[in-house]
């Protein structure tokens, strides 16, 4: 996977976007003003995306790639490097769950203004 393709595919979600609110090469992928996956754009060699608890401890037990957040809770986020026993299919699923968990605790009014 390249930064490009990983970019399209989360700008391809309803309501995304992006911006580099930290520094100029990290880029942040949001909906409703709420992060969901964050990449370092000068290395892009991992990515950073909010899981359900639960699963985010057997992803990390199961995966070398799954690993507890970097500066982030490491109860709810997991810092997922690419090319490693990971295929960017099931990376690319762990983007959906991120953003869906999201999405999902966006107030109404926030989804509604997102139509």
């Amino acid at each position: 996977m390249d930064i490009e393709s990983f970019r399209k595919y989360c700008l391809s979600k309803f309501g995304a976007t992006e911006d580099t609110p930290f520094d100029e090469v990290t880029l942040c992928f949001k909906v409703g003003g709420k992060i969901f996956a964050i990449v370092d754009i000068s290395s892009f060699e991992s990515v950073n995306l909010k899981c359900d608890p639960e699963k985010a401890v057997e992803l990390r037990e199961q995966y070398r790639a799954v690993n507890p957040g970097f500066h982030m809770n490491k109860n709810h986020w997991n810092t997922i490097s690419f090319h490693q026993d990971l295929h960017d299919a099931a990376i690319l699923a762990l983007v959906d769950h991120s953003y869906n968990l999201i999405f999902q605790k966006l107030p109404k009014k926030i989804k509604e203004a997102l139509r």
